[in-house]
């Protein structure tokens, strides 16, 4: 049988750590501090942030939640970012996406103080990601590494294939896998027998956004599988497909009429050797580590 890797469970060991750093900054007369931006009224994005607010609150961190109206323009929203780039009670803006369509998202995430950007997003930290150099890195790739470690997956000199090219979770990925010592192989739509790529890999990191596309023809035995998709199926269909015979999701489907199913289809998981499951894997690590990239803000800030 092959191992469930608990993201929950190290997601509750880091917010212990987070918590204590917090206590230990607050000794020295410094509390860490979270901006939060979220324009409009998108309930997903709502409980979403609030969850957010409420995690600074467990961990002792302090939060603003700043909550434009959905007719703010791009100059507006600009000038509020150079406001909390200024503020000194405040070491990470967090502005929720999406936003509304009259708003350059790009201009206003680059506008963010590099030094502040706590889900490492601006070019500059990509940037000294790249190079290796301390950086704040997005928080779900960041996850990803701390699930490895803690699970002590080996990750030195294995062969790590991420499927996906995104700026938020593919290249950051694979850039912290390359600097833990893996070869790394990125695959996207254009890649050529992509079945053979991913066979080759050690550790499988899914993350490209399709419903249960990984096949289990497609996982090595015994290879790690890290499946980073989130994406719920609402179809009596859909459910067939991935979960038929499940009970435990069957019952599940009929009462919330909705489940979440990763990039990889979970018959897949039966090749690996271990895997994060959906929900409960990469998911309860991407907030905490924003937490933590808060607090690792508050100390490079200060020089500590």
């Amino acid at each position: 049988m092959p191992r469930i890797l608990d993201g929950a469970a190290i997601a509750a060991a880091i917010k212990q750590e987070v918590a204590e750093e917090v206590k230990r900054l607050g000794a020295q007369g410094i509390r860490p501090g979270l901006a939060a931006v979220l324009v409009g009224h998108v309930p997903a994005s709502e409980i979403y942030v609030r969850s957010k607010v409420q995690t600074c609150a467990e961990l002792g961190l302090y939060s603003d939640l700043i909550t434009p109206e959905d007719t703010i323009t791009t100059e507006e929203m600009l000038e509020l970012v150079m406001g909390l780039n200024d503020r000194d009670d405040v070491d990470g803006i967090l502005i929720q996406l999406p936003l509304p369509k009259q708003v350059d998202a790009k201009a206003l995430l680059d506008q963010v103080d590099p030094a502040k950007d706590v889900d490492g997003f601006h070019p500059v930290n990509a940037g000294r990601l790249l190079a290796g150099r301390p950086a704040l890195a997005p928080c779900t790739p960041a996850g990803v590494i701390e699930i490895l470690k803690r699970s002590e997956i080996p990750i030195a000199g294995a062969h790590a294939v991420v499927l996906g090219r995104s700026d938020i979770v593919g290249k950051p990925v694979a850039m912290l896998l390359l600097h833990q010592n893996a070869t790394v192989t990125i695959c996207h739509s254009k890649t050529r027998d992509l079945p053979a790529v991913t066979r080759e890999a050690d550790i499988l990191v899914a993350a490209i956004g399709r419903a249960g596309f990984v096949t289990p023809e497609m996982v090595k035995p015994g290879a790690t599988v890290i499946d980073v998709g989130i994406n719920r199926i609402a179809t009596r269909e859909e459910f067939e497909r991935f979960f038929k015979g499940d009970a435990k999701r069957e019952a599940a489907f009929e009462k919330r009429g909705s489940t979440l199913v990763g990039d990889v289809h979970p018959q897949a998981y039966a090749m690996a050797g271990a895997y994060t499951p959906v929900p409960g894997g990469v998911g309860p690590l991407t907030i905490v580590m924003l937490m933590a990239n808060t607090v690792r803000a508050a100390k490079m800030r200060r020089g500590l």
